[in-house]
């Protein structure tokens, strides 16, 4: 995103310069031998101990010495890339340190960092031993991985977030025109209330969280770009096997929306038993519509304060889980996975959760209570799973397109079980596959030994035993291969 600097266009800001490169180090100790850091010495020698800051890091990547005849330079060379965010931050808030180093052909090895009282000033309280705390917590944790720029462009980006009261009048001056009209309404006048020297610091305080976070969601419009239906058929093939109808129902909704532009009127209601991927359809149909997705989990929210939010006249107030979403996504438009919609109803608070619903689903908009806004909901998905529809009142089935997913027959459970469970198992705990081998009749037997179950979580819990009693033989008696035919089967499950 392009800055741009009126100040003066004439100003040659220098870059900031790297002069550092990094080294990754699992040492729990730091010594001469295995430092930190190492600074350039080719200047001079530089003491034992020496006093200073490190440079904040829109200049060179640089420690100055505080030395008798003034502030001295030196470039950092190395750093353990354990340590790169610590200096950095360091070098930010200007925290005087005293460094221990040794000399060395290569340069200055810093072995221990202490922070000092400089000036009669200190950042941390050297007292509570905070930056030793960090250093030695740093010390003993792995090397990182290796950061890519896209990753560090994400986190800096949260720097931008309008926070202040200031950043949200420059914003809504600035880009006040591309939010919906009641939502611009509404933030001129909680902007009016967080200024206001009229009400109480706590309700500055809440329309300040208010704005904040309503800011910081970008309010898309209800237009969606087509969807490749064989990039959809593929991701569904990937994520679920057999099911042929379920599969060709999603697709025809892919399609709907490649000619209309808009979702559907209706979401998706995955009716199953336990265990046969309702979840995972779910999820698959977010990746399908390239959309953030958020979960609502009705088996565990008894009051439907836990999706409307609590008003402003507590202290405590906060949002609902339904703006938490829209605050965490980003954007107004996403998927809802409601798992356990036939739980919904058995709301143990004052009300019932299944209410709250029929509001989000309705597309006219949702209202959370802290929000004190109604808040479009055009761009939301809702796609729901249940057990048994039974339980599932009347008024929220008609907001929904049901699909009943069936449970696995013998031989899809077969399939899944010699193709996909079993190898994952085998891979996961290091065997490789003639190691361990289930014989045709072994693997009916084991299909047979959960023929009453539905879904496929015992089958994978079977794939663990299997796998992990053939790395018991391999590891105890030292048999190079195990066999698992039908009576093994039935002996390991009796």
């Amino acid at each position: 995103m392009p800055v741009f600097d009126f100040k003066g266009s004439t100003d040659n800001k220098n870059q900031a310069e790297c002069t550092y490169t990094t080294f990754r180090s699992d040492e729990p100790e730091a010594t001469p031998e295995k430092p930190i850091l190492i600074l350039d010495n080719s200047i001079k020698e530089w003491k034992h101990h020496s006093c200073g800051v490190f440079t904040n890091p829109i200049k060179r990547t640089t420690f100055e010495f505080h030395e008798e005849g003034g502030t001295v330079s030196a470039d950092i060379l190395q750093i353990d890339a354990r340590f790169v965010s610590l200096l950095k931050w360091l070098g930010e808030n200007h925290i005087n340190v005293r460094l221990s180093g040794k000399n060395r052909e290569d340069g200055y090895a810093v072995y221990k960092i202490r922070e000092i009282a400089f000036g009669g000033g200190t950042k941390l309280s050297a007292e509570d031993g905070f930056l030793q705390f960090m250093i030695d917590r740093l010390l003993s944790s792995c090397a990182p991985e290796e950061e890519n720029e896209d990753e560090e462009k994400d986190e800096s980006g949260d720097d931008m977030k309008l926070t202040s009261i200031q950043s949200i009048t420059d914003f809504m001056a600035c880009a006040g025109r591309t939010l919906p009209d009641n939502i611009r309404l509404w933030a001129r006048r909680n902007l009016a209330v967080a200024r206001s020297h009229e009400v109480s610091p706590e309700e500055r305080r809440h329309a300040q969280r208010a704005l904040s976070i309503m800011m910081n969601i970008q309010w898309k419009n209800d237009y969606f770009e087509a969807i490749d239906p064989n990039e959809a058929r593929r991701i569904l093939d990937e994520e679920l096997y057999g099911m042929e109808r379920v599969k060709q129902r999603i697709i025809e909704t892919i399609i709907q929306i490649n000619r209309t532009h808009t979702l559907p009127a209706y979401g998706l209601l995955l009716v199953g038993p336990a265990g046969t991927g309702k979840s995972q359809i779910a999820y698959a149909v977010a990746r399908i519509l390239k959309l953030p997705w958020t979960t609502l989990d009705m088996s565990s929210i008894n009051d439907p304060e836990q999706l409307t939010g609590s008003s402003r006249i507590y202290a405590n107030a906060k949002p609902g889980i339904i703006m938490e979403a829209f605050a965490m996504a980003g954007e107004s438009n996403l998927v809802f996975i409601i798992n356990e919609l036939d739980k919904a109803a058995s709301g143990k608070g004052n009300g019932n959760p299944a209410d709250v619903l029929l509001t989000l689903l309705d597309n006219l908009g949702f209202t959370d209570n802290y929000m004190e806004c109604m808040v479009p909901t055009v761009g939301v998905y809702p796609i729901a799973t249940a057990n048994d529809k039974s339980q599932i009142s009347a008024p929220l089935m008609s907001r929904f397109a049901v699909i009943d997913i069936p449970d696995y027959s013998p031989e899809e459970k077969k399939v899944i079980f010699s193709q996909f469970a079993f190898p994952k198992v085998l891979k996961r705990i290091g065997l490789r596959d003639n190691e361990c081998i289930v014989t045709e009749d072994g693997l009916d037997a084991v299909v047979r030994q959960f023929a009453d179950t539905t879904g496929i979580r015992d089958l994978e819990q079977a794939a663990e035993h299997i796998a992990a009693n053939a790395l018991y033989q391999i590891e105890v008696d030292q048999v190079s291969q195990v066999i698992f035919d039908a009576d093994m089967v039935q002996n390991l499950f009796s």
